[in-house]
Formats: structure tokens, sequence, C-alpha cells
């Protein structure tokens, strides 16, 4: 059984001792990282969050405090108490690595089974081992510096909407399920049989209605749920940072935020960012890059062909521009010589995307090679050579098809191509952007209607509201995301305040009045009452940190997170309830 701390109180942290600090008396507190005997010495390496501090014990500085060191294991949790003193031999790697501390009396407040992961920096482990014994995968100093920068971030984000007149406000978690968007979870109510709260995908409705109540610019840390299918960066339950304003437009939302954005990455990764941030409507976003996070860090440009190859009697080509389709390429240095089992790969990768197939030209040495040679003239090759700027070393990479599975699998295909050769690698850049002019609408070919590309409460751009019900496909949205190397860091737009408009776009999504007074009553109630023009941002606080602390994993950014099928392997959450719990809440579950 461990001992109590029985009065000992801390009194400064292990990786804040320093030369100055030599001759003072101090207790500190902490894990044994290592220990080690050496020539009648007990050496422990004592950790806590701050750092790591050597503590060496021997008889000759008490007898008692070294016989007890010498039963210390990795692990072990204990307090030390004892004067400071320069080390002989120096560990310049260590910040605390000139001193050491005698120790004179040791408490072991509790002991340690052998842990099953190594408690270190860069740790090798199995994802599903590391998040089923978190406590220890977070004592790892990597990862309390994530933890750290986390709290930092969110600090400075805190101080500057503070600064700017934002009051922080909390929305509710148990809200109404409403259509349009991701897959809500859903929350059974004891006290109305047969009726389902729903937790927020994000705090959108709320936050308009505190404009509406006056509040004039809001902001709140919040946890948002969606029941969706994960990928490598997603969580069913993460943390956005989200924010509104009043008696604003899209140049004032954009400008506070490059504001907010320049200050975070300054004080939290040193990282100055040039303002403004360049602005990149999404039409042009996705002709040249084929997204609409592009990744501006390198070249690579998608080169429209079209008219280039038009006369070429190739049937991919035809068919494409037949059908209102395009033909486009990308250009890849000094990738020519790249053998057909590589080239192979890469048709297979475009596949994936929807692409028919990818037609390539090698811009070699000794000459022109083609996989579609015997349909075009060495004139006509060289045509599409200098349209696309084509050197000696070059590969071009060539899609056919309807623009948006040109846009798509060139998009990708860019992206794989710059990890394939290396363009990105120690590439230290940060590349923001903002992407805007979205289209309001974007057409559900499956069920044949229009869907809102972001949600139904975003406002469409003034001079397309004429187009709203005979064209909604020309309709673009007051709508900016703000992307970073490729991610998308955040997203908003300036939302709907006028009530007849607002039911307009709801009609156009295929709500019938009926439906759409059902789903969202309350908001289109409050439009009656004078409700301002406003328009917010959110961030994905966990992408962010991502990005500050130098980590591609969505899992590192928080402190308890779900694997890919959004379980937890420490809790073991989902997990089956008492059937009484179930009758009182008049749940079924059919097997």
């Amino acid at each position: 059984m461990g001992e109590a701390l029985r009065g000992l109180k801390r009194t400064i942290m292990c990786g804040e001792l320093r030369e100055t600090h030599v001759g003072n008396k101090y207790t500190v507190m902490g894990w044994v990282q290592r220990r080690r005997n050496l020539g009648g010495l007990e050496f422990v390496d004592l950790r806590d969050r701050s750092g790591v501090l050597q503590v060496v014990f021997g008889e000759e500085i008490d007898k008692e405090a070294f016989e007890k060191a010498n039963t210390v294991r990795s692990e072990y949790c204990i307090a030390v108490t004892g004067t400071l003193v320069k080390r002989e031999a120096a560990n310049k790697d260590l910040p605390t690595g000139m001193v050491e501390l005698k120790g004179e009396s040791i408490k072991i407040l509790s002991e340690s089974e052998t842990p099953p992961i190594y408690i270190k920096e860069n740790l090798d482990a199995a994802e599903n081992i590391r998040l089923k014994y978190r406590y220890l995968d977070l004592r790892r100093p990597d990862m309390q510096r994530i933890f750290m920068i986390r709290h930092r971030a969110a600090k400075v984000v805190r101080d500057f909407l503070d600064e700017n007149g934002f009051l922080e406000m909390e929305t509710p978690i148990l809200g109404k399920s409403t259509p349009e968007g991701a897959r809500d979870y859903l929350v059974p109510s004891r006290n109305f049989p047969g009726k389902f709260y729903a937790l927020p995908q994000s705090p959108q409705l709320f936050k308009q209605l505190l404009m509406v109540s006056g509040y004039d610019r809001y902001f709140q840390i919040a946890k948002c749920f969606r029941d969706e299918d994960l990928r490598a960066n997603r969580q069913p339950e993460f943390t956005q940072i989200d924010m509104e304003l009043s008696f604003v437009e899209e140049d004032d939302v954009m400008e506070l935020n490059e504001r907010l954005v320049q200050k975070v990455f300054k004080e939290i990764a040193g990282v100055d960012v040039k303002l403004p941030i360049e602005r990149m409507p999404y039409k042009v976003a996705m002709e040249k890059y084929g997204s609409d996070k592009p990744d501006l860090r390198f070249g690579m440009e998608i080169n429209d062909i079209s008219e280039t190859v038009k006369d070429i009697d190739f049937k991919v080509f035809q068919d494409a521009l037949a059908n209102g389709g395009s033909v486009r390429a990308i250009k890849v240095q000094n990738c020519a010589a790249m053998g057909r089992k590589q080239i192979d790969k890469l048709v297979d990768f475009v596949k994936t995307y929807g692409a028919k197939g990818l037609v390539w030209v090698a811009y070699k040495e000794d000459g022109i090679k083609s996989s579609i040679a015997k349909f075009m003239s060495e004139e006509q090759t060289k045509a599409v050579l200098d349209k696309i700027q084509a050197e000696t070393g070059d590969l071009v990479l060539i899609v056919a098809d309807k623009n948006s599975v040109v846009f798509q699998s060139l998009g990708a295909l860019r992206l794989h191509m710059a990890k394939e050769t290396g363009i990105l690698q120690n590439n230290n850049e940060y590349r923001f952007v903002w992407v805007t002019e979205f289209p309001l609408f974007s057409y559900n070919e499956e069920e044949q209607r229009f869907q809102a590309e972001h949600h139904p409460f975003t406002a469409p751009m003034d001079d397309d509201i004429q187009y709203l019900e005979s064209d909604p496909g020309k309709v673009r949205a007051k709508a900016y995301d703000i992307v970073l190397n490729g991610e998308e860091l955040g997203g908003g737009s300036i939302r709907i305040h006028d009530i007849k408009l607002q039911e307009k776009m709801l009609k156009v999504l295929g709500f019938t009045e009926e439906r759409a007074w059902d789903s969202f009553g309350f908001l289109l109630e409050a439009f009656k009452f004078g409700a301002p023009p406003h328009g917010g941002l959110a961030y994905g606080l966990d992408r962010m940190i991502m990005f500050l602390a130098g980590t591609e994993n969505i899992k590192d950014v928080i402190a308890f997170p779900k694997n890919q099928n959004a379980f937890c392997p420490l809790t073991e959450a989902p997990n089956v309830v008492d059937e009484m719990q179930l009758k009182e809440l008049g749940v079924n579950i059919n097997n």
C-alpha cells in the first residue's frame, strides 16, 4: 500500500530546476522513468509533465532513503525531498542536465506493475494497445507536449476573441434531430417515450438564435457529434472553435479570422502567416487543383487541353467532349522514365475515383512515348506538350470524362504524385488560402434532387438570388473555407436572416411548408422578430492542433479517442446496458 503525503507539499516541478536553484532544498513528485545502480549510488530519473530530473541516492546522503530507493521500479509514483547540486557529468541533452537532486528522503506514493507499453518518445506500439492503456500512453513526453500545445492554443483563441468583443456562451448538448447533414447520435427520452434528443453536429441553429437575441458576437469551444463512417482524420465526437457575429459581411468574418489564425500560429508554432491570405473562387480551385481544399505548396496544376485535343480521333476524348465533359492533364517533372508497372498502378488509382482510364505521354531524352501514340500525330502530341509547357523528362497524365470525374481523379492523382515523388518531403511550409464562392447547392444524382452544399441556412450571393428557383445549380453561396496545406481548417458563411428567403431555400431543397416548419419552425419563428444580418465560422480544433503539433493522426490530439470502429478500447464503450434501463426508455433491441 502506498504512503500518504501527510502534509508533504511539492515545491517545484521536475523540469523547472536549473543551476540558479543549486544549494536549495526542494520536494519533487512524479514517476520513475528509470533507475540504475552505479558505484554504490542509486540514480533515479524522475519524470512529471514538465520534464525529467536526475535524483541520486547514497548511503552517505541518507541510508534509509538509499535503501528505499533500491526498491523502486519503472512507473512507481514517488515523492523525493533533497538538496539540489551541480552534476559532475552534465547531460546537455536534458534541460535539467546541469543539476541533480540529492535524495534525502523518499515516499513511495504508489507502486506500479510492469507497464504493457514503454513510456517513451516516439513509441512504436499497436494503436489498440495504446488506446486500451491510454492513461499510460498519455504519460509519454511527446503526448504531454501535444496537450500542452492544445491548452495554449485554446487559451490564445479565447483571449483573442475576448479582446475582440466576443462572449463565450454554451449551447445545448441535448437538441432536436433535424434533416440534412450527417447522421445524428440519438438519445431516447425517458420522460417522453418514443421521442429522442439528438447530440449536436454543430451549434449552428442555437448560435443563430443568439444573434437574434442581440448578443452580437458569440464563441464557444464546442463538443460536436456525427455518426458517420470514420476516416483517418475523423472521430465521432470532436471539438470546434465556433463563432458567430452580427451585422457583418464575408470580408468582416474573414479579416477577423485571418488575424486570429496569424496570432495562434505565431504564438504556438512560431509561424509567420502573411496577411491578407490569398482568396480563390471554388471554380478556380476545382479547375486548377481538382479540389475545394487545394494544397498550394507545390505546382503540378491541372491544365484544360480540351481545345488542343478536340481533333484527335480517339474515342475516349471525343465521347467526353461530346457529353459536355473535358480533357485535362497534369505534368509530373522528372518522371518520364517511370516503368509500365508503375503507370498501371496509376491507372488503377484514378479508376477508384471514377475515371475509366489514364492516358500518358512521356517526354524522354530519346523521343516522345505515349499510350495512345497510334491516335496522335507527332504534331498533335507536340501541341499537347506545348500547351502544358512540358520539358524533357516530364510525364504528362491525362483524364477525359465528365468534369466532376476529371477534377476528382486528377486532383487526387496530383496529391498522390506529390507524395510519390517526394515533393512534400521535409516541406515545412504553411500555405493558407480562402476558398470562396462555393455553389449553394449540389445535385444528388441518386435522389434526383438538389441538396445544400454546406447547410440550409447559408445565404446565396445577392446577384444569384434571382436563380434560386429557376436555376439552383447556378447559385453561389456566401460561404468561405480556410484551407491549410490541402486540409480544411475551418469553414463558414453568411447566414440567411430573412424568413421568406429561408422558406424559399427550404422549398428548393424539397421541404414542404409543413415539413419546413416542423423541422425548423423555432428558427423561422425567430426570424419574425427583427433578425440581424449575421455570419460566422467554425474551426476543427483537433485538426488545428494536428498542424500546430506536427502530427498526422487525429487520435494523437484527443485525450481519449475512439478507434476506427468508433469503439473505445479503454472503457469498452459502447456497451450493453441493463434490461431495466431499456424498459424505462421504452426501447426494444432487435438482434
